[in-house]
C-alpha cells in the first residue's frame, strides 16, 4: 500500500508531492513491489506538474533508505526525535525540476514566497534565455554526430 498527495507548498510557489506511507507485506518484499508503487506515484505526480516530492523515513531503516536512494531521492535534513519512539528521521527529497531561482544562486529551495501572494507569483519554468541556450547546445551536439 502507498499513500501520497500533491499540493501547493505553503511557503513557496511549488507543487510538492508527499509520500506519507509505503508498506509491503514481509512475504512479498524483495519483488520490487515497493519500487513499482513509488514509481507509479512519482509518474502521476510528474504528470500533474509536481516540482518535488518529499517523505520521511526512520534513520535506521536501511531498506527504505536504499530503495529511495536508488530512485533518485536525496537526504534533505535529519529530523531529531521525529517519531514517538524518540528515533530520528531523514526527510528525503526528489526533484522533478530545478526550482525557480536555482540558476540565480538561490539553491534548491528557491526564493521564499509570501503565502498571501501565491497567486501573484511568477510562473516557474526554464529561465529566460536558457531555452535558447539548450536549443543551441542540441544543434551543436547534432552537428557532432
Amino acid at each position: 500500500a502507498i499513500v501520497c498527495k500533491l499540493e501547493v507548498h505553503r511557503c513557496r510557489n511549488t507543487h510538492r508531492g508527499y509520500i506519507a506511507m509505503l508498506a509491503v507485506e514481509k512475504e512479498l518484499r524483495g519483488k520490487k513491489i515497493g519500487s513499482k508503487l513509488v514509481r507509479l506515484c512519482l509518474d502521476q505526480m510528474r504528470d500533474l506538474g509536481a516540482d518535488e516530492c518529499v517523505l520521511e523515513t526512520e534513520f535506521t531503516n536501511e531498506g527504505a533508505l536504499a530503495l529511495y536512494r536508488s530512485m533518485g531521492f536525496v537526504k534533505e535534513k535529519r529530523l531529531h526525535k521525529y517519531y514517538l519512539n524518540g528515533n530520528d528521521a531523514y526527510r528525503l527529497k526528489y526533484l522533478f525540476k530545478l526550482p525557480q531561482g536555482f540558476y540565480d544562486g538561490l539553491g534548491c529551495l528557491g526564493p521564499p514566497m509570501d503565502p498571501l501572494k501565491l497567486d501573484e507569483a511568477p510562473a516557474q519554468g526554464i529561465p529566460e534565455g536558457q531555452e535558447e541556450e539548450e536549443k543551441a547546445a542540441e544543434v551543436v551536439q547534432g552537428a557532432d554526430s
